[in-house]
């Protein structure tokens, strides 16, 4: 059985805008906790741990690329978990798919922050941290990968709550849109502003939601760095908290419901 729900309620838009918003936020602190706290790879986004993979891989050093490797992998793993709990929600006419996502990344940060900080400390004073590290930031990066799976549309629009480079890149074409449709609106008369208008509208609606997405990365970033330098991976308890909130929120409007259709096709 597929879910064939049609989403047009604006209050279910705002609220998963709004925990688009908290999850984006969650990523950015649980990115650069990752760094300070366990090794200098970003779990997040792929794109740096890929480039820092080839780097080390050319310089020899296989401890690093290891490292960088396993982060990919299980992000990736995390991710294809993620679409499939998805895929079926959207068999199962499951309308909450998004609390089990996020109950599981949720588990794997709890686990990080019960296991990790102990398990680092025998292994540095072992000299041999590389099993241990690989294995934080592998449910790190898992989680992230779930994270992206849960929520990537809005509407129309697609979405990315675990890297803003796809987020930079949709913000400039919505303002070369914006900057187009209001030259072409002063032009015209009639009907054809009042679309031109309409269109002008959603194009800087749009593009203050990815906009906000950024900066709540960056402040993401920000707050893990301060908390990070004092509490260590005990700080991951904020965005367990935030994930909390936003499994409350699935359960008032359910949040995967594009992207159960997204995913079978519909």
């Amino acid at each position: 059985m597929r879910l064939t729900i049609r989403i047009r309620d604006p209050r279910h838009r705002k609220l998963k805008s709004a925990v688009a918003l908290v999850l984006t936020f969650a990523a950015g602190f649980v990115d650069i906790v990752g760094v300070l706290a366990v090794y200098k790879v970003f779990t997040a986004h792929m794109t740096g741990t890929t480039v820092r993979l080839g780097e080390q891989r050319i310089r020899g050093n296989w401890r690093a690329a290891a490292v960088a490797a396993s982060v990919i992998a299980a992000f990736l793993l995390g991710s294809i978990l993620g679409r499939v709990l998805i895929e079926v929600g959207a068999r199962s006419a499951t309308r909450r798919i998004a609390s089990a996502t996020l109950l599981v990344e949720l588990a794997l940060l709890a686990s990080v922050i019960w296991w990790g900080s102990d398990a680092l400390y025998k292994t540095f004073v072992l000299r041999n941290p590389l099993t241990t590290i690989c294995a934080i930031l592998a449910m790190l990066a898992a989680a992230m990968g779930l994270q992206t799976a849960t929520l990537t549309r809005i509407g129309p629009l697609t979405i990315h709550t675990t890297f803003v480079t796809g987020m930079l890149n949709k913000l400039g074409q919505l303002t070369s849109l914006w900057l187009f449709l209001t030259c072409d609106e002063r032009h015209s008369r009639g009907e054809t502003k009042v679309k031109l208008n309409e269109q002008r509208t959603i194009a800087a609606r749009r593009g203050g939601l990815v906009f906000a997405i950024w900066l709540c990365y960056l402040a993401g970033a920000i707050s893990g760095t301060w908390l990070g330098l004092r509490l260590h991976l005990r700080a991951l308890n904020f965005p367990c908290l935030l994930l909390l909130t936003a499994i409350v929120a699935d359960q008032i409007r359910p949040l995967s419901l594009e992207e159960e259709q997204e995913q079978s096709g519909l």
